[in-house]
């Protein structure tokens, strides 16, 4: 694992000073959900530094058991209000945040454990039936609606593209959320943060990057294919 991980490491760097950026402007999450935890243990010695899991009761016994390792924890799934009251607990930053309604209870589960509690907002930019996050339309009004949370700070955006064959025809989603991004930045609103963009995965991550991408969510080019 440890060559699969300093393999994608050295193609995160080329593709990010590739477009004139730092190496170190682009974080990798290392998709660990479904792995077992002597696999997920393994991948932060070989170098995880953050890890991205998709299901509450599943990421709560990795995190129990590994929660003193040298990782940061991301929640990069589909997450009910009702979970939200445990993926406070756990994670630096919930990318998959879509609505006042599930905002408004992390904010306040939150506040129980005197926490601010970073995310991203999921736009849905292919307009999926099948995925999550809100419309671009629709977010700068959602921005607008949490701002007001005391406890959640919005860092950026995040997004799933359509998936397809060849990075360049999902470039154009990627710049979607770039301008996106620009947009809600320029409105200049209290307790918003754009400096995150998570968007990118094994097949398409250098055209992510190449479009701004700053948290790209590797999971195969890692761990290899999930079973």
């Amino acid at each position: 694992m440890k060559k699969r991980m300093e393999r994608v490491k050295e193609r995160i760097a080329k593709a990010a000073e590739g477009c004139g950026r730092s190496a170190d402007s682009v974080r990798l999450v290392a998709v660990s959900k479904t792995m077992p935890m002597e696999v997920v243990r393994e991948a932060i010695d070989a170098g995880a530094t953050v890890l991205g899991e998709n299901y509450i009761q599943e990421a709560r016994e990795k995190f129990n058991a590994l929660a003193s390792l040298p990782a940061a924890w991301h929640f990069i799934g589909h997450l009910q209000s009702n979970k939200a009251k445990y993926a406070v607990r756990m994670f630096d930053l919930i990318h998959s945040v879509d609505s006042l309604k599930l905002a408004t209870a992390l904010d306040r589960y939150a506040e129980k454990i005197d926490r601010v509690q970073p995310i991203l907002i999921q736009v849905n930019v292919a307009r999926e039936d099948s995925k999550s996050g809100i419309y671009p339309e629709d977010t700068l009004a959602l921005v607008k609606s949490i701002a007001s949370l005391k406890n959640i700070l919005v860092r950026g955006l995040m997004t799933i593209p359509p998936y397809f064959n060849a990075p360049e025809e999902v470039r154009p989603f990627f710049a979607a959320l770039r301008e996106l991004r620009e947009r809600i930045k320029d409105e200049a609103i209290a307790n918003i943060h754009m400096d995150e963009l998570s968007m990118g995965m094994t097949g398409d991550f250098e055209a992510a990057i190449e479009e701004g991408a700053t948290l790209v969510r590797i999971g195969t080019a890692i761990f290899g294919e999930r079973h």
